[in-house]
């Protein structure tokens, strides 16, 4: 089931940000930010959605418009638990998404990742759903950590 994030789910959607591994500490912090910031004022135009089950919060998307472009989406934060991964949970998060904004006339959906060996999964997921890679800027996060955006067209 795919339901709007509560205040209550923070930890728990903290937990499965830091289960990939994928993140630092001060990322998770940022994310805590983000999602605290979200869900207790209710930033209008923002979105937090979870994927839950019976085993509990597996699963996380966070997306919001962006400001300074017409129909343009980020996707800040998409993941599932590891114990979850590779049976469709992502996709289904993913597909969730696009059809949210979709409904919302949004043009473009953007993605950045990093372009560390340890993130060619992530990328990996993100080319097997149509998503193209639209930019690198070398040396972005820090020196041999390349900044991977992808792009996918929303509307026809």
């Amino acid at each position: 089931m795919i339901r709007p994030a509560t205040q209550n789910d923070i930890t728990n959607l903290l937990a499965v940000a830091e289960a990939t591994g994928l993140f630092q500490a001060n990322e998770l912090e940022d994310l805590n930010g983000m999602l605290s910031e979200h869900l207790s004022h209710g930033s209008e135009g923002e979105n937090c959605w979870i994927a839950d089950d019976e085993d509990g919060l597996v699963g996380a998307a966070y997306y919001a418009p962006e400001q300074f472009a017409e129909g343009v989406w980020n996707l800040y934060f998409i993941g599932v638990h590891p114990q979850h991964q590779g049976n469709g949970r992502g996709t289904a998060l993913l597909n969730y998404v696009e059809k949210d904004l979709a409904a919302r006339s949004a043009r473009l959906l953007l993605v950045e990742t990093s372009g560390l060996d340890n993130f060619e999964l992530t990328r990996t997921f993100y080319r097997k759903n149509s998503y193209e890679e639209e930019a690198r800027i070398r040396d972005y996060y820090k020196a041999g950590d390349d900044k991977i955006i992808f792009r996918k067209a929303l509307t026809p």
